[in-house]
Parts: C-alpha cells; structure tokens; sequence
C-alpha cells in the first residue's frame, strides 16, 4: 500500500503530539494515565520508566516482573503500592485493578504478543516495544486482539518524536530537497555472547530484529511511500559462537513508487555508526548520528539556501518522555496513536520480505 502525501503528513505531525484544542489540552493537565510496565529489563528501567517521572500525562502505577526482590526496588522508589506487584503468573489480575489504564511491555520480542493479547483481554491499552513482534503472524493477532478489545496499540517508535528526525522529514515534505532520489541508512553494534538476542526463539531474528528496523521505519517515512520492491543479503563473518542462529550482518535495498531506491545494513559484529542520509534533486541531508538515545545531528545542503546545522538538543529520556504523553493524550482523547499496529505491521511484512532474500 502506498501512503499518500496527506497520509504521510498526518503521520509525521502525530510525531510530535496530538493536535489538541487548549481546551481539550486544559482538561488533559489534570490526567494521568496509568502504565503497567511489563518487564524489568535495561529499556524499562534506564530509559522508559525514568522518563515517567517528568512526563505530564504519565505515570508507573503497577509492575510486572518474575524477579520480586527487583520489582520491590522499582516499586519504591516509583511509589507503586505493594498490591500493584504483579508476577507472570498473576497478570491477568490486572484486569480488575483502576490505578493501570494502559501497559508498557519492555521483553524480549517473542513474549510481545502474548502479553498484548492479555492486556487487551485485561481491558488495558498497550504500548508495546519495537519490533512488534517476533513474527508477522503474532503481530497480526495483537492487532486483532486490541481491535477486538477496543483498546488502543502503539509500538514504541521513539524516533517518531525525536527532533531531528522531525525536522528532516518537514523538510521533505515542504520539497526543499527536491524530489527524493536515494537514501542510505545503517546501524550496528559489536553484540557480547550471551545476550538473549541472539537466540532465535526469543529475537525471531538478528540485527535486523533489533537496530536495522530503525534503518527500514526512517525510510519509509523519508519517502512517505511503501517499498514495491525489497532484496536482502545476510552474512555471518565471526566464526565464535555468536551466531549460530541468527545472522550477523545483513543488508537490503528497497525501491519506492516513486523511484526512488535506498539501501541499508545493520550488524552484530562492529560500531556501525547509525546514520540516515537523503539525497534529493535540490540537496542533500543526514542526521547522524540518527538512531541512539540522544545526540542526533541534522546537516543539510540545499541548492539556494544556506548550510543547516542543527544538533538536537532532545536527551535522553525525552523520547520516551514525549511517547509516553503522546500515548495518553490519545487515549484520553480517543485517537488513533502515530505509530500504531498498523505501522508496526507494515514493518513486520517487510522484514519478512527481506528475510526471504
């Protein structure tokens, strides 16, 4: 499906907030939604969770963890009361439980279905982690089960509301760049043995599962087109053990309605550097680095104009800051969030795509 330019433009603008009236947003300020963090991993505890305390419309009301000894700590310093202390077992319990409106699922991809699918069972909202799941058919039942269940899901694309992402794609948009011509994306890391992201089962997949789908979800929303075409090529060059269920380093090219082409790759096995760069009939742009927790750049070359410089100046948390209130204002206001299931569905096909080669 190819989005159109209004699509495309009303996706970005959702990045930064929902457009409420003042009125709407003055009834806002007195409301707090509720989030069940599902998960004491690194992402819910040095990053989404710390951003709930300076965020304006969200709040951590209840724990999910099978550690108890952790999820007290958490507890305590959150100020979530013991009876909001959930294990895996009890889950279900938080259906009859008012303090939680929504959760937040930070684990492992391959358990992101079933605990989305129990959450809108719960009646709760869900926000859940990218990818949205480990395979396109548990993406597809969470889809189903919150539509079922009338509750809203968002999958946390937390570049979505990053500022320098933002302002490159206004710049697309408004045609400073002309007519986009080709993109290069990548990002990688050097991944330590052990880490539960290189087991299949868990991941469903290697880089590509973890940081190339930032690569894939940018250039998407650079040429506000679906890819028509996609070709992948994975390797495994270290031969230590790593790898012997996912991929090491894989790179892909796409083709848009448009014409225009982009070409990407992502790794376990070295720094990569994580960038974006467009070039386009009028300019060039890049933000790198693109896909790190703070510290992008936005640099720009436009026929005409003079150079753009521009380092965010968003840190970390504030994306997860800006997630979690743009998640609540769309519940409280009962619209569609930015990054929905749909968004997420549309990278879970192409993955699958690029997997088949």
């Amino acid at each position: 499906m190819i989005a159109t330019r209004r699509q495309f433009n009303r996706m970005a603008a959702l990045g930064a907030a929902t457009v409420l009236s003042p009125g709407a947003r003055a009834q806002l300020s007195t409301r707090t939604l509720g989030y069940c963090v599902v998960g004491l991993g690194r992402i819910s505890m040095q990053h989404f969770m710390p951003a709930t305390k300076t965020a304006q419309y969200a709040k951590v009301t209840a724990i999910v963890s099978g550690h108890r000894d952790k999820a007290e700590r958490m507890a305590a310093e959150y100020g979530v009361p013991a009876k909001n202390i959930y294990s895996y077992d009890n889950f279900n319990g938080i259906a009859g439980n008012p303090d939680i409106d929504a959760v937040y699922i930070g684990l492992p991809n391959s358990m992101h279905a079933e605990y989305t699918i129990r959450a809108a069972k719960a009646g709760k909202h869900v926000l859940c982690e990218k990818p949205m799941a480990s395979t396109l058919a548990d993406a597809q039942a969470m889809d189903e089960a919150c539509r079922r269940a009338n509750r809203k899901l968002m999958i946390a694309y937390r570049c979505h509301f990053e500022p320098a992402h933002m302002r490159a794609f206004q710049l697309i948009r408004d045609g400073k760049l002309g007519k986009v011509e080709a993109i290069d994306s990548a990002f990688g890391f050097n991944i330590a043995a052990g880490e539960w992201r290189l087991n299949k089962a868990m991941a469903g997949g290697g880089p590509m599962m973890d940081v190339g789908i930032y690569c894939l979800n940018a250039c998407r929303h650079l040429t506000g087109e679906e890819p028509v075409e996609v070709k992948g090529y994975s390797a495994v060059v270290d031969q230590d053990g790593r790898f012997k269920e996912v991929e090491e380093n894989l790179s892909w090219s796409m083709k848009f309605p448009s014409g225009a082409v982009a070409s990407c790759s992502t790794t376990y096995g070295a720094n990569m550097t994580s960038y974006f760069r467009v070039f386009g009939s009028k300019g060039v742009l890049s933000v790198e680095p693109a896909f790190n927790y703070d510290g992008q750049r936005l640099m720009a070359k436009i026929a005409g104009e003079a150079p753009i410089d521009e380092p965010s100046t968003l840190r970390d948390p504030g994306c997860f800051v800006r997630q979690a209130d743009h998640f609540a204002e769309c519940v409280f206001s009962n619209r569609e969030p930015g990054p929905n299931g749909t968004e997420g569905l549309r990278d879970m096909n192409l993955i699958a795509a690029i997997y088949r080669g």
